[in-house]
């Protein structure tokens, strides 16, 4: 198992509700890990980046929503970078700011 790197738990508590948190990081590290063809035994969390970021961003903070693009990302990666709008560009998810979409908008004062 590959484990999850500081940006992506930054990814995952920014993306999901405080009680769904551990389950997304399992999730990740459990299914979206060493056994994509991707990178294989010798990925690092690091390397992993790009994918898991691709998976949490379509996952919009829904565990059942990750758990699908976890799934996407199992039966071919490209397709799921392609989804997420990470294809073209092999930085393109250094720059992704993860918001929850059920947040509150930001007050005017």
């Amino acid at each position: 198992m590959v484990g999850l790197s500081s940006r992506t738990k930054s990814h995952v508590a920014a993306l999901f509700r405080a009680q769904d948190v551990a389950a997304a990081e399992r999730l990740l590290v459990e299914e979206c890990g060493a056994n994509l063809p991707i990178l294989g035994a010798s990925g690092t969390p690091a390397s992993l980046e790009r994918v898991r970021f691709a998976a949490l961003r379509l996952s919009a903070g829904r565990i059942d929503r990750l758990q699908h693009a976890v799934a996407l990302a199992k039966t071919d990666w490209r397709d799921l970078l392609v989804a997420a709008g990470f294809a073209d560009d092999i930085q393109a998810h250094e720059a992704w700011q993860p918001r929850r979409l059920d947040a509150a908008p930001p007050s005017e004062d």
